[in-house]
């Protein structure tokens, strides 16, 4: 059973980092596609970062653009979203999310198959 485990949520201030952390198991990682989601109170989930695994490319929401990172970690199936400069509109319920590449497609509005449970970021000033 795919099993997608994030950890790395917390509460920082306004400015600050946090890295979020998307373990991924049962998966063929090496052909998957990878993104990161959040979703705030009374607001749509949106995509905020993918990573194609096989080729490195990766997209960013507007809003996250020089401020996110993500990146992957082969050896430990683990995709990372490191997050600075940190806003109050940052705070969401992040979710890790995957599927198998098809067509080489993996970008932000790609239908993802399964995903996590959510580690939540919250930002105070």
């Amino acid at each position: 059973q795919v099993r997608l485990e994030e950890s790395g949520g917390g509460s920082v201030q306004t400015g600050g980092s946090l890295r979020l952390s998307c373990a991924l198991s049962q998966y063929d990682f090496a052909t998957a596609c990878m993104g990161w989601f959040r979703q705030a109170p009374g607001k749509e989930r949106e995509a905020v970062a993918t990573i194609h695994i096989g080729t490195g490319t990766t997209h960013y929401a507007d809003s996250v653009k020089g401020r996110f990172t993500i990146s992957q970690d082969g050896a430990k199936m683990t995709a990372l979203l490191q997050m600075n400069s940190l806003k109050a509109e940052d705070t969401a319920l992040y979710y890790c999310a995957a599927r198998a590449v098809v067509n080489s497609l993996c970008g932000l509005r790609t239908l993802f198959e399964d995903w996590g449970q959510g580690t939540q970021v919250t930002v105070s000033s």
